[in-house]
């Protein structure tokens, strides 16, 4: 394979609702596509998951384009190269910047299983048909907003619940949940909004029977987590602090956690992925797919890559509904009885809408 074309698109695309965590709310998300184009004609697409502001990590749209532009694309532009995972050999040299490498291996990979014919799900080793889904659920104006939105979700067949938490609106929000639904499978996620100093407040949210407590502590740590982890019962899941297989390796040795979140874009791209989806595999380690507020293109990669068999915890790949009005591939992501059935078309299993692309495009480059 030569990549002999590579094309950003930048995108701006409206929320059906703001999004509200420890960090600010969204609602406008301005995010880069990438198409890249082989010698032979054919057409991949990533998704760089990146926000225009670093409160996830330090990454943003515009430092994305910069890397892309100024390092990536050269790099990778007219080399012949046999399997994508030599992507994650070719950016080496480049710290960090996983979600600009992510974004274009994506394409890369989407290449690579169209030359086989076969879904990308397959190219990586998938082999569940269907994957199952839970649901992702910002801060909300109220507790009894929040109760009535879980409630909807639960109608609509999602299998987990995961609710935003930050101090002051944990343990009452959390026994509120409890009350109204005594069964569900639920989760907090903090997003690195506490510390050890908080020991006794994430101690109570033991009596809840949470499927896990997501990232409480900072963004960066392995440390703190084993600590806290040895105090209290609730498993605690990594995410923010897990950008690459040598982190979840430490991170497992240390006893941080007992569940990883795994998202492409926060990693590096695919291979790194599999590479810690194995990994956890082999130290019975259950993982499973976070969300970044993808449009079309990063959920279908999130869905082939939740093919995989160590992917046993509902994931955040939501259907496209949960977000946007119209969606950038056809047909959109939908979820019937909380599961998303895995496509069986070649490459990334949807034709992507240029229409839609066209429409909410905001600036566009082509590089050869």
């Amino acid at each position: 394979m030569k990549i002999t074309k590579v094309t950003i698109y930048t995108m701006k695309m409206h929320m059906k609702s703001p999004f509200t965590t420890s960090f600010g709310t969204l609602q406008n998300k301005i995010f880069l596509l990438i198409e890249a184009k082989d010698e032979s004609g054919l057409t991949g697409w990533g998704e760089g998951v990146a926000f225009d502001a670093p409160w996830y990590t330090e990454e943003t749209v515009k430092t994305m384009y910069h890397m892309l532009e100024d390092f990536l694309i050269p790099m990778l532009l007219n080399k012949e190269i046999t399997h994508p995972d030599e992507v994650s050999q070719l950016f080496a040299p480049i710290r960090r910047n996983q979600m600009a490498k992510s974004a274009i291996e994506g394409a890369v990979w989407d290449i690579y299983a169209q030359q086989r014919n076969i879904p990308l799900s397959r190219a990586l080793g998938g082999v569940s048909d269907k994957i199952e889904v839970g649901i992702s659920i910002g801060l909300q104006n109220t507790t009894e907003e929040l109760l009535t939105v879980i409630s909807g979700f639960l109608q609509e067949g999602y299998k987990r619940i995961k609710v935003k938490i930050k101090p002051g609106n944990d343990v009452e929000l959390i026994r509120s949940i409890r009350s109204r639904f005594p069964d569900v499978p639920l989760m907090a996620d903090a997003n690195s909004a506490y510390t050890l100093a908080d020991m006794e407040t994430l101690k109570a949210l033991d009596s809840f029977n949470l499927m896990m407590i997501e990232q409480p502590l900072a963004c960066d740590d392995i440390v703190d987590h084993a600590r806290l982890q040895k105090e209290i019962k609730t498993p605690i899941c990594l995410d923010e602090s897990i950008t690459s297989f040598e982190d979840a390796r430490k991170a497992v040795e240390l006893g941080s956690c007992k569940v990883i979140n795994i998202k492409i874009g926060r990693v590096g791209g695919i291979t790194e992925a599999k590479k810690i989806h194995d990994y956890c595999a082999e130290k019975e380690i259950p993982v499973w797919c976070g969300g970044m507020l993808e449009a079309g293109i990063g959920r279908a990669h999130n869905i082939a890559l939740t093919s995989l068999s160590n992917f046993v915890m509902p994931g955040d790949t939501a259907a496209s509904n949960r977000y946007w009005e119209e969606d950038i591939i056809m047909p959109e992501v939908t979820v019937e009885d909380g599961f998303i059935t895995v496509p069986t078309t070649v490459g990334i299993g949807y034709e992507v809408n240029r229409a839609a692309i066209e429409k909410y495009c905001i600036a566009i480059k082509h590089y050869m």
